[in-house]
């Protein structure tokens, strides 16, 4: 059986939108997995960052996979060593590149180490902006809302902070 999952995509240093076209090629290699869509790439001020962190590239991938949750997890966390992010790294630093499971499907896990859907996204305007693009009418399961309308419930300062990076060229999509 398939889920369709999303996928968080944001980064702060180094070549941002390079490693948006890395993570998303290597989730595309995944196996039993097609890549259905990907938004476009914001930019968003650090949120919780004790370090002087550069502005954010932020971006929802959507991937349908046969990959169970945490199968799925593990892999995103093998593409975000291999492609630059230490083990150790912590949430309150700046970051070469951070994948977080948004969805999954309509599950909703609570375990030590994988909690889905994302335990903050529903405040997160920079999570709930680049999903939306995507999936507007997706309900999240602990919210028993749509994205829409959790995003509607956002501040609009909030919402202001999260800009249209660049628009992909048909030579560069959005995913690719």
């Amino acid at each position: 059986m398939s889920a369709l999952a999303y996928v968080g995509f944001g980064a702060n240093l180094g070549d941002r939108r390079a490693k948006f076209h890395e993570a998303v090629a290597a989730l595309t290699d995944l196996p039993r997995s097609t890549l259905m869509g990907c938004s476009r790439l914001y930019r968003t001020e650090p949120v919780g960052l004790v370090d002087d962190g550069n502005a954010f590239l932020n971006a929802v991938i959507a991937i349908e996979t046969e990959l169970s949750p945490r199968a799925l997890a593990e892999s995103m966390r093998k593409i975000e060593r291999d492609l630059g992010k230490s083990p150790a790294h912590r949430s309150d630093r700046s970051r070469t590149i951070d994948l977080d499971l948004l969805l999954y499907g309509e599950e909703i896990i609570k375990e030590t180490d994988l909690i889905v859907p994302h335990p903050r996204m529903h405040e997160r305007a920079f999570v709930l902006v680049p999903l939306a693009e995507l999936a507007p009418d997706v309900r999240i399961p602990t919210a028993a809302c749509t994205v829409a309308a959790q995003l509607g419930t956002l501040p609009k300062t909030e919402l202001e902070g999260v800009r249209v990076f660049a628009t992909e060229t048909p030579e560069h999509p959005r995913c690719s």
